[in-house]
């Protein structure tokens, strides 16, 4: 096997996140050799070239498609499918995806229970801990409260677009005024504002040159009370009033009500959502959004959970794991907004939350006044440093980390506290399981993982864990 050689095979299996294994027969006396090739679904025969070739491994690009998956039940919901990528297993069952997600957390969970010395290699079905499976999300379509919407094109020089980058592109933008992982509102207010810059000839910005104007349209809607946040991102490399544009919006037929509509202003070099400058062209800079009974304040970039009737259903896995914590001190790391410390503050004697972004621990603490919660503390700072300020210690941790995992040396101050139980909410299992190598290391044991599944149909997943001090360690 040879780079740039191309091959057809079935793809057999898909370990987490969206890495297919495809084997193809080597010459006469040779061992099959697996190739991993992204962008399919079990059970698909494809045609692919070889991009990658190392030692013991190889990779390959998706050329074609020669042959559905038996698990194919389903046509495609959006017209960009399978262009965009972002819900690449629209075409599964539902209950095959769950299956599919559930199986890619186990295996990386049962390797590094071997790897970190719970599971013996030599009987690694003799794990001593409970795999609870998989949850499924409350709604499979429309479940997205945020969308960042680039602007571009779909073909060099071609007309403008907005919408989400085409599948393993870094620059091709499709608009997807069909997305049926966002509530109907988010698409009506794409195609507005879409036909209002094109009426308006405005360029758009270019990565390399860093010329033009228009960059992004980032839209949020809370799931319980309908609000939405309509966030127009430019450069300063032109002066635009949007009235009319504003007028255009608020004269939309939306089934929610839009809370406020803002031009930020970003002369950021790079491809991220961020503000210099935010003008609020109508209403405010917030929303609020309802989670397990509790009110959440949320502005532009705020992190919040993506799928807000997911996230009671992670929450409440997440507080079933936790159990009790009467008379405790719990810290939350990685808070984000404070949601989770927030929903521990009735039941424990304090709740610490720290998070390294300023905005949301600002969020968490103004949304503990507006809960009447006056004992959780929020923390700005990053969780390895931070620790050392805090002079209290933890009778039960909760870590959140986001999707890269936590740095090895906050994972060593972690166990140092030595708490009895901890809980870890993961949005990224390969990341989770590299962390719990180190804590089974550090002197801990798995007790119990349950998975939740927070982005139907696409490749993502999320697990929480609940790990015990082993006694003697």
């Amino acid at each position: 096997m040879k780079k740039s050689e191309i091959y057809e095979g079935i793809i057999e299996n898909i370990d987490f996140p969206n890495k297919g294994n495809v084997w193809v027969k080597g010459g006469e006396g040779e061992e099959p050799v697996k190739v991993i090739v992204k962008n399919g679904m079990p059970g698909q025969k494809i045609r692919f070239q070889v991009n990658k070739k190392r030692k013991n491994k190889c990779e390959g690009r998706l050329l074609e498609v020669l042959a559905k998956s038996p698990q194919e039940t389903r046509e495609p919901l959006c017209d960009e499918f399978p262009a965009c990528g972002g819900c690449m297993y629209q075409t599964m069952a539902y209950e095959d995806q769950l299956a599919m997600k559930s199986g890619q957390v186990q295996a990386l969970i049962e390797e590094a229970l071997v790897n970190g010395g719970q599971v013996k290699a030599d009987n690694p079905n003799q794990a001593d801990y409970i795999f609870e499976g998989i949850q499924g999300s409350p709604l499979e379509f429309g479940y997205r409260n945020k969308m960042e919407f680039s602007f571009g094109d779909a073909i060099k020089d071609g007309p403008l677009t907005l919408g989400l980058h085409k599948k393993g592109s870094t620059y091709d933008v499709l608009t997807v005024a069909d997305c049926k992982i966002v509530h109907e509102d988010f698409t009506k207010i794409l195609s507005c504002v879409l036909d209002y810059c094109k009426e308006q000839k405005f360029s758009y910005y270019r990565k390399m040159s860093h010329q033009g104007y228009l960059r992004h349209l980032l839209v949020r809607r809370a799931q319980t009370t309908g609000e939405i946040l309509v966030n127009l991102v430019t450069s300063s490399q032109q002066e635009h009033d949007f009235s009319e544009l504003t007028e255009r919006i608020l004269k939309l037929d939306l089934e929610g009500k839009v809370a406020g509509i803002l031009h930020i202003i970003n002369d950021s070099l790079a491809d991220v959502v961020q503000s210099d400058e935010t003008r609020i062209l109508y209403g405010q800079d917030y929303f609020y959004e309802m989670i397990l009974g509790l009110k959440f304040k949320i502005s532009p970039f705020s992190f919040f959970q993506t799928n807000s009737l997911g996230a009671e259903v992670l929450y409440t896995a997440a507080r079933s794991y936790i159990g009790s914590t009467k008379d405790m001190t719990v810290f939350d790391l990685y808070s984000g907004t404070g949601t989770i410390a927030q929903i521990l503050a009735d039941v424990s004697k304090k709740v610490i939350g720290v998070e390294i972004v300023e905005e949301a621990v600002e969020a968490a603490k103004e949304n503990a006044v507006l809960n009447g919660l006056s004992n959780c503390e929020f923390i700005a700072g990053d969780v390895l440093k931070a620790l050392d300020d805090v002079e209290e210690k933890p009778d039960f941790i909760v870590l959140d980390p986001p999707r890269d995992g936590i740095h090895p040396k906050a994972l060593e101050k972690i166990i140092g506290y030595g708490v009895p139980k901890m809980v870890y909410i993961s949005c990224k299992p390969s990341s989770l399981a590299r962390d719990m190598e180190i804590l089974l290391a550090g002197g801990y044991r798995v007790e119990s993982v349950k998975c939740v599944d927070m982005f139907p149909n696409t490749v993502h997943v999320e697990t929480v864990v609940l790990m015990s001090r082993v006694e003697g360690k």
